[in-house]
């Protein structure tokens, strides 16, 4: 008989039995009434470009990074953007927004917006392989960051088009290093305990044959199928014509999410220079 001994990290260990933020309560307004996403969860923002996916995404990690008196949940946030758009300067807009109206926080200086800013760690990759790495690198985050709640993804569909070219004609190997992607992110659900939100952007397809009807449907989810099945949440986000004088001359979007538990909700939003403001 053959023993290996594996040492085992304490920093590693602890982060993964110690109980990490529960996200349920991220946003009310967005998620139906039996909870928004919890431990283990993944929620997928899906849309065209333009229907407010990445305002949607910088209000969610504000709420996760604000304090509590102005709002928030006092989580850390991972945010890999593999778009390379994320506007640093909307989200600080976002967050001396929210802490001007808190009546707690107003006039109190920088210093608890640095203090917002330092649960946010940003990292950035261009292509399947480098998000590959770059999840693998965030484990060692997560044992050393045990307040890391939540993981945004901008977005998980970013190298689709590269994969499909890379891969030739075989399906297997186009979604190849996004099934490792999303083996990986099952992994640090399972072991870690976080929350995954990643947008994807919706994209034009076309076919013939008897099953086009179904098969162009813009809504349906396209990324492998080892992607799919993390996701509990589908939020599905459009553009809608706005309604009422309080709102007149904005753009709304409109955002229905659905959920493996078979509950549903819809809400709509416009865009203010301190966030997005729910009707």
């Amino acid at each position: 008989w053959c023993f290996r001994w594996h040492r085992v990290n304490p920093g590693t260990l602890f982060a993964r039995l110690e109980a990490r933020r529960s996200l349920k309560d991220i946003e009310p307004a967005l998620f139906p009434d039996d909870g928004g996403p919890d431990h283990g969860d993944v929620v997928e923002l899906y849309g065209t470009e333009g229907t407010g996916k990445t305002e949607l995404l910088y209000h969610l990690l504000c709420r996760c990074v604000l304090p509590q008196d102005a709002g928030g949940l006092e989580a850390e946030v991972a945010f890999v953007d593999t778009d390379y758009s994320l506007d640093m300067f909307r989200l600080v807009s976002i967050l001396d927004g929210r802490l001007s109206s808190s009546a707690h926080l107003a006039g109190s200086g920088d210093s608890v917006l640095r203090s917002c800013l330092s649960r946010l760690l940003v990292l950035h990759c261009s292509s399947s392989s480098q998000l590959l790495l770059t999840l693998h690198s965030l484990e060692t985050s997560m044992a050393l960051r045990p307040g890391l709640a939540l993981l945004l993804i901008d977005s998980i569909s970013a190298f689709y088009w590269l994969d499909r070219c890379g891969g030739g004609a075989s399906v297997t190997k186009q979604e190849e290093l996004l099934g490792k992607c999303a083996e990986l992110l099952g992994r640090l659900l399972r072991d870690y305990r976080i929350t995954i939100v990643a947008t994807c952007h919706a994209i034009r397809r076309t076919s013939c044959g008897p099953s086009s009807s179904s098969s162009s449907d813009p809504n349906r989810p396209y990324l492998c199928r080892l992607w799919q099945r993390l996701v509990t949440h589908r939020l599905l986000c459009s553009r809608q014509e706005s309604t009422g004088d309080h709102v007149a001359h904005r753009q709304v979007f409109a955002v229905h999410c659905t959920s493996g538990k078979k509950s549903n909700r819809s809400s709509s939003f416009y865009v203010t220079d301190a966030g997005i403001m729910f009707i």
